[in-house]
């Protein structure tokens, strides 16, 4: 066995325990409480929920009203 085995079995259990580890310390600390107000978080006055502000490329998403071309 070389030491290419020993680190990838070593690394296979080191990562999911520090992974493991980190998900408990974010329980005990809060950190995955009210994850529905986080989601909420990019929304501001000037672009509300539920109303489509999207620019792309400096042109308006096709489902606005303002692109609509005036006759």
């Amino acid at each position: 066995m070389g030491i290419i085995t020993f680190i990838l079995i070593g690394s296979s259990l080191v990562f999911p325990a520090v992974a493991l580890y980190a998900l408990w310390w974010a329980g005990r600390n809060g950190q995955l409480t009210h994850s529905d107000k986080a989601s909420l978080l990019p929304f501001t006055e000037q672009e509300p929920v539920g109303q489509m502000t999207d620019v792309v490329l400096n042109r308006p998403h096709p489902g606005t009203a303002s692109n609509r071309v005036a006759p």
